[in-house]
Order: C-alpha cells, then structure tokens, then sequence
C-alpha cells in the first residue's frame, strides 16, 4: 500500500460490518476502530425511549466517531473503520424524519457536525455492504442483543433509503465500493477490489 490507509465499513444495522472490519483489519495489518456498542453509555435507554434519549445518543456517537476518526487519521498506521463518522448523518436525519428529535436538536446535530467537518477528511475507500432491510432484520433477530429487539422493518427500510442517498453523494467525493453482502462475502475477494485505492 503506497497510501495511508483509510477504510470505512458502511452498511445498515445486521449487515455484517463489523465481522467483516475486523477480519479486513487482520488481514491487513491495520488497527481496527470498532463501533461504540458495548460500552455506549445511551445504548439501552436510547432503545427504551426514543424520543427522550435520541438527541443524547445522537451527540454521543459523534463524539466517540471523531474521536476514532482523528486517531485514523493523525495516526501513522490508518485503520479500518466500522461505521464511519459520515453515516451518524443518515441516523439523526432519521430520527427528525420521524419527529424523534426536534427541529431545534437536529438543527444543533447539523452545526456540530459541520464544524467537526473541517477537521475531516474522507476515508481512501468506503466499502458499503448492502443487504435488504428484511436480511438485516433476520439477522439482527438471529443475534439476540437485547437492546436492539425494538428495532423494526420499517425503521430499517427508512435507513436503508438514506444510506443510498448518502453513498451516492460521497460516490462523488471519494470511493466507494458496493458489494451485496446478502450473503455473507470473502474478505479476500473485499482486499482484492480495495487494493487499486492505496
């Protein structure tokens, strides 16, 4: 790799990112940036009660994205990303969709996120995984975490719809892979359509 290497793994809730960011990152010899789940401190209560915990849960996830997001980037190693920091906008555009936070909180969202944007800079590569919402759900079932039992279809068709519109627009900033991970995919076959970007 002649690039520092930056890769994010994109995809819906249940497609597989994060089997496949860690086994990318094994395989390439990178540090990998898990996403904050086990130790989010918003997690539970978010799921329990939307509407009250939505704002909260939106800010901290920013928060903990950038923070790996700089250590990637300042770093002199680079790393593999699960879930990038640009996908926590298709999240809190979801929940102001639905009236979850208000016009007001996702207005302040938006600001924070623009300012911590001149910090940023864009992944070398971004491999969105795509699998349907109905896949997803299944899977998500299949893994029994608690906290996500509230997650339904129509939620996940909701953010599905986004995430097409959010990779179509950084398809014109940087790039951006799309493979069907409706089954699960090979990480040689991920290595081999990613190396030409670095």
């Amino acid at each position: 790799m002649n690039r520092l290497p930056f890769i994010g793994i994109a995809g819906l809730i249940g497609v597989g990112k994060s089997t496949l960011s860690e086994s990318l990152a094994f395989a390439l010899d990178l540090p990998h940036f898990a996403e904050p789940v086990d130790d989010n401190v918003y997690l539970s209560d978010f799921y329990s009660n939307p509407a009250k915990y939505g704002f909260e849960m939106q800010v901290y996830l920013l928060n903990r994205r950038f923070q790996q997001h700089q250590e990637i980037i300042w770093s002199t190693q680079g790393g593999v990303q699960d879930r990038t920091i640009y996908e926590d906008q298709i999240f809190a555009r979801s929940l102001a969709d639905q009236s979850i936070i208000d016009p007001r909180s996702f207005e302040t969202y938006k600001s924070l996120f623009l300012h911590m944007s001149n910090f940023m800079r864009l992944p070398n590569v971004i491999v969105y995984l795509e699998a349907s919402p109905e896949v997803c759900l299944d899977r998500i079932k299949r893994r029994a975490r608690g906290v996500e039992t509230g997650i339904t279809l129509d939620y996940l068709r909701h953010l599905d719809r986004r995430y097409q519109e959010l990779m179509d627009e950084l398809d014109l900033q940087c790039n951006v892979i799309t493979m069907d991970w409706t089954e699960f995919g090979d990480t040689d076959e991920v290595i081999s359509e990613i190396e030409p970007y670095f």
